[in-house]
C-alpha cells in the first residue's frame, strides 16, 4: 500500500482514470466510497423533512445519455413505489426534466430550466433541499429550479434511486 496521501491519491487517479472532486483536484484514498456503484439504491435515514439536504457527487460519462436521481417511498417494485421526485438529465435534448409518481400515476412532467448544467466526463454536484412546500434543487452551488410536492408524508420518502450515464463520488 502507498506510504503518503500523495502516493495513495495517485493510484485512486490511476485506478479509476480520472476521479477528482469538484474542484478538479486529486480526491484522497480516504475520501472515495468505491460501494456508490451505479445503479445504486440507498436508504435516507428518518426520511425527508423541511430542512434536509440530499447531496449528490459524481462524475458524467464520456458519452452520456441520460442520468435519474430518484427519491421515492420505498424499493417496492411490485406495486412500484411512489416516487416524489425523479430528476432526469437527458443530454440529447439538453433537459433536466422532473415528475413525481403517486399511487401509480405520473404527474405532469417538468423541463423548463435556464441552462444545462451538465457536461460529458465533467464532475457535478446536485443537492436537493427538502423545504416545506417544495424540493429546491440547486447543481454546482447555483439553483435550478423548484419542484413542488406532490406527496404529503414527506417521512416516508426513504429512499434514493440513481442510474444512468455517470460514476457516483459521493452521496451524504
Amino acid at each position: 500500500m502507498a506510504g503518503t496521501v500523495a502516493e495513495r491519491d495517485a493510484l485512486v487517479s490511476a485506478a479509476d482514470g480520472h476521479l477528482n472532486n469538484s474542484l478538479g483536484s486529486p480526491v484522497q484514498a480516504d475520501v472515495y466510497f468505491p460501494r456508490l456503484i451505479v445503479p445504486f439504491c440507498g436508504h435516507i435515514k428518518g426520511g425527508m423533512r423541511p430542512g434536509k439536504k440530499i447531496l449528490v457527487m459524481g462524475i458524467v460519462d464520456l458519452n452520456p445519455e441520460s442520468f435519474g436521481i430518484s427519491l421515492t417511498c420505498g424499493e417496492s417494485e411490485d406495486p412500484p413505489a411512489d416516487v416524489a421526485i425523479e430528476l432526469k438529465a437527458v443530454f440529447t435534448e439538453r433537459q433536466f426534466v422532473r415528475n413525481s409518481c403517486v399511487a401509480g400515476e405520473w404527474g405532469e412532467e417538468q423541463s423548463s430550466i435556464p441552462y444545462f448544467p451538465f457536461i460529458p466526463d465533467q464532475p457535478f454536484r446536485v443537492e436537493i433541499l427538502c423545504e416545506h412546500p417544495r424540493f429546491r434543487i440547486f447543481v454546482d452551488g447555483h439553483q435550478l429550479f423548484d419542484f413542488y410536492h406532490r406527496i404529503e408524508t414527506l417521512s416516508a420518502i426513504d429512499t434514493i434511486k440513481i442510474n444512468g450515464d455517470l460514476q457516483l463520488t459521493k452521496l451524504g
